[in-house]
């Protein structure tokens, strides 16, 4: 049985206690939060105390944490947990800076402990399926991926100045999903984006509709369209053309009723939030963890996976800002590079 620390008692972090709390390998011991009625709430919620996070790190009785905190913690607890003997699951990004996250890299490293990063889609069924019948070779060679992911409605501009960018808090979901399928490194990154759903997100400094173009060594080719608003729902689609044929995965629909008549064909729209959409990738992903932990299996997506997202991140916000593509270094610790002459 793993007994698990949660670091964490938001929004996110509810999600996770009920996996924790309802995997038949794992235990929620203990839950922190800095808002400290947030953190009793959920521990009494599922039979767990209430504690600090240094006394979660503390405690010897605890095999694990997740981490569900804000970002700018994430890196020093995934140190200190580590360092503490524990395995740590860590909600991405790991980090706002890639300097910071490769220094966290080494010493998570030198630590010898397991430490995974939250990229839960890559545990989405559909997603999963297309993974499956890409390495089956079911379609070839994958040539031209086309990843959609837009949000029904922007978060509050007192997030977006702390979040990091849209490319580190949005799209980096969806540069780890061109890793997953696409696999290795792209050579280029090239981003375009605009504040056109908010003014106010622009003059925090962000993007709130935004297309990265990623181009292989090989020739291959990833877009990812990003935009904060879908007045019609959580829009996320993953289209892969291959050599031999066309893998593609379509909405989550709020329902599968499809109504025919003499005006048309109509059905439901898409779920409307994230928690709706991705459950089962959120279980299937501590289960995965939890399977990595107590078996040995591989870790399913290791801290190496989400530096390599947080750098195309990067490239893509100094592309964002030169207008130019952006080289990436096709070294193991990928760094963005230089804008491209």
């Amino acid at each position: 049985m793993l007994r698990v620390g949660l670091l964490g008692a938001g929004r996110i972090g509810q999600v996770h206690a009920v996996n924790i709390a309802g995997h038949a390998r794992s235990e929620l011991a203990a839950v922190s939060d800095v808002f400290t009625a947030a953190s009793e709430s959920l521990a009494a919620k599922y039979g767990a105390r209430a504690a600090s996070s240094e006394e979660i790190l503390a405690d010897p009785s605890i095999d694990a944490v997740l981490v569900a905190t804000s970002t700018d913690t994430h890196s020093d607890l995934i140190e200190k947990a580590t360092a503490a003997g524990k395995a740590v699951l860590c909600e991405k990004p790991v980090d706002l800076s890639l300097a910071r996250a490769l220094e966290c890299q080494r010493r998570a490293a030198a630590a010898g402990q397991p430490v995974m990063i939250g990229f839960n889609r890559r545990f989405d069924p559909n997603f999963a399926a297309m993974k499956a019948a890409l390495e089956a070779g079911e379609i070839g060679k994958a040539e031209l991926l086309s990843v959609t992911s837009f949000d029904p409605a922007p978060p509050p501009v007192s997030y977006i100045k702390v979040s990091g960018g849209l490319f580190r808090d949005m799209m980096i979901h969806d540069f780890d999903m061109a890793a997953f399928l696409m696999g290795g490194r792209p050579a280029t990154v090239q981003a375009t984006g605009s504040a056109i759903v908010d003014p106010a997100i622009g003059e925090a400094g962000d993007v709130d509709t935004a297309v990265v173009t990623l181009t292989y060594a090989d020739g291959r080719i990833a877009v990812i369209k990003n935009s904060r608003r879908a007045v019609y729902g959580y829009d996320q689609r993953v289209e892969l053309l291959g050599s031999e044929g066309l893998l593609s995965a379509a909405n989550m629909l709020e329902n599968t009723l499809s109504k025919s008549t003499t005006a048309g064909v109509t059905s439901a729209k898409p779920t409307y939030f994230f928690l709706e959409r991705y459950m089962p990738a959120y279980e299937r992903e501590w289960d995965a963890f939890v399977s990595a932990v107590l078996d040995g299996a591989p870790m399913p997506v290791t801290l190496g996976d989400g530096i390599a997202a947080l750098a195309l991140a990067e490239a893509a916000t100094e592309s964002l800002k030169t207008g130019l593509p952006v080289r990436i270094d096709p070294a193991p610790a990928m760094a963005a590079g230089e804008p491209v002459a």
